[in-house]
């Protein structure tokens, strides 16, 4: 029977005004796969961050033994030293450097005179064939997708002699496919080299199939562990545990009033800003009905995002055509601020790199989209922007104690109320919504469900988009499937299964494999 690798004991960790983790307790055998799961907020990140040094020894109260010995990390090198390895969700790539060059980062392949250059792309091709990446090693990172860039991550975890694998939401920007592929790498990495890993995941279908034991954290504070290896560990017995109630529906009920066409969409074709000569948004036409969720179905690279971002002010694109109206009338958006005044929202899939501003307060960013709604004679009046902000945070149940707090303190659940609150404040008639609750626990889920459901109910328009077939199904009125840049079919709500949008990718890509529903 396998020895215990890891054991963190009585860990707490606190932030100014916050007790980030509470006496919190872990164990993980070595050669197990151990899920961390709970909202957002309840700590898992902070907790994995100060088992990899990113907030050192003396910073938190606690004992932390890898291998039976104790240690005192002050900084991430300290724990790869011994094999602990962490891959954030947000990946830590360098666009215009070489895979190899990224592998090996301050791991550098030296030799007589400065960096072997042949050692350093001979290792990383090694590392990435054990990976199944088959690609050059001297590619820049910038031309490989997000699927690829995380199996770079995890090679060059492996360059690191990896003993113990730390992944926090590695899934959030994958396809199913993808996904898939990932989860199955762990599997064999613990089958073949007995390597550990922790895994914090909101996608409770991946944590069951991958999983041998599951931890449930909640307000700083370990829950409980359930061992997962007889399979029988059910969504709603983790949900329970993870919200501390059982959550009967996953998806708020709504009765539809649905009016007339605020937004149509005609003939609009896109092509890419950099290779001009490629159509990414391929003659498409659609419409969204006052009242009405509409949701946009489609593989990573459908063209989806795409559609949205150009529509939305031209932000994205270039030789674009077609017609857009709003309530009948043709309008023609040029910017971003031109969509705004029409009535037009976008809240961007990337909330850290587009959609918020992280070292600037709550009420900044709330107020962001329409700053003269807070401005006197183009002062901003901070009475205002503050009262503004503190509705807001009310109405959308941000966890703060003060709108003054940084945005970049908060958990993901959190900032992503703060930017629908920031496009809520710009007082739209249409939403467009790119992965709404990408990287949002279930419970936070719910609750910007029940937003969505608010603002249709207030007579504005929704166009969604999401990856998460379930989340199409459990909110749209309508859904349109996008495959390759083309609008390939639609389907009403009684329509709408997941098997039949499968179908229509499936019939409509070119040589398309088959993908891991969730």
């Amino acid at each position: 029977m396998a020895g215990v690798l890891l054991e963190m004991r009585g860990i707490t960790k606190t932030f100014p005004g916050v007790k980030a983790l509470d006496n919190v307790n872990l164990t993980v055998q070595e050669g197990e796969i151990h899920a961390i799961v709970g909202e957002n907020g309840a700590g898992k990140s902070t907790l994995m961050n100060v088992l990899s040094g990113v907030w050192p020894y003396g910073s938190y109260e606690g004992e932390i033994h890898f291998d039976g010995q104790e240690c005192r990390f002050m900084n991430i090198r300290d724990s790869e030293r011994l094999g602990i390895v962490i891959i954030h969700q947000e990946l830590a790539l360098v666009p215009y450097l070489s895979i190899g060059e990224n592998m090996f980062l301050g791991n550098e392949q030296t030799g007589f005179g400065g960096i072997n250059w042949d050692l350093t792309y001979q290792n990383a091709q090694k590392h990435m064939a054990e990976v199944g990446l088959m690609d050059d090693a001297r590619t820049l990172i910038k031309d490989i997708g997000v699927g690829k860039q995380q199996l770079v991550e995890i090679a060059k975890a492996l360059a690191k002699n990896v003993r113990l694998l730390i992944l926090d939401e590695p899934t959030s920007s994958l396809n199913d496919e993808d996904s898939l592929n990932l989860l199955n790498l762990l599997k064999k990495f613990r089958e073949e080299r007995g390597i550990t890993s922790i895994m914090i995941s909101h996608k409770l279908n991946e944590i069951a199939y991958v999983a041998d034991k599951i931890t449930i954290i909640r307000d700083g504070a370990t829950i409980e562990t359930l061992d997962n290896r007889a399979g029988d560990v059910s969504e709603p017995r983790i949900i329970r545990g993870m919200v501390g109630r059982e959550m009967v529906d996953r998806f708020p009920r709504r009765e539809p009033r649905i009016g007339d066409k605020a937004l149509e969409i005609i003939d609009w074709t896109v092509y890419h800003p950099l290779y001009t000569e490629r159509r990414v948004v391929d003659n498409v036409s659609l419409n969204v009905r006052r009242g009405e969720v509409v949701g946009v179905a489609g593989l990573i690279g459908a063209g989806r995002t795409e559609l949205c971002q150009s529509v939305f002010g031209r932000v994205y694109g270039t030789k674009i055509s077609g017609t857009i109206k709003k309530d009948g009338q043709e309008v023609h958006l040029h910017s971003a601020a031109e969509a705004i005044r029409h009535g037009f929202a976008y809240i961007t899939e990337d909330r850290k790199g587009d959609g918020l501003v992280l070292t600037n307060a709550i009420s900044h960013n709330i107020t962001l989209s329409r700053l003269e709604l807070v401005a006197k004679r183009g002062v901003i009046d901070k009475d205002r922007e503050l009262h503004a902000a503190e509705e807001y945070r009310d109405k959308l149940s941000i966890r703060t104690p003060d709108v003054e707090q940084l945005v970049g303190n908060l958990s993901g659940g959190n900032q992503q109320k703060v930017l629908v609150g920031k496009w809520m404040f710009s007082l739209p008639d249409i939403m467009m919504l790119d992965e709404p609750t990408r990287g949002v626990d279930v419970g936070a889920k719910y609750e910007i469900y029940s937003i969505i459901n608010d603002l249709v109910g207030e007579g504005k328009a929704v166009l969604m988009i999401s990856s998460e077939l379930p989340e199409l199904l459990g909110m749209c009125d309508r859904i349109y499937v996008m495959v390759e840049g083309k609008m390939v079919g639609e389907l009403t709500r009684e329509e709408a299964t997941q098997e039949n949008i499968m179908d229509m990718i499936m019939q409509a890509s070119k040589g398309g494999q088959a993908i891991w529903a969730s």
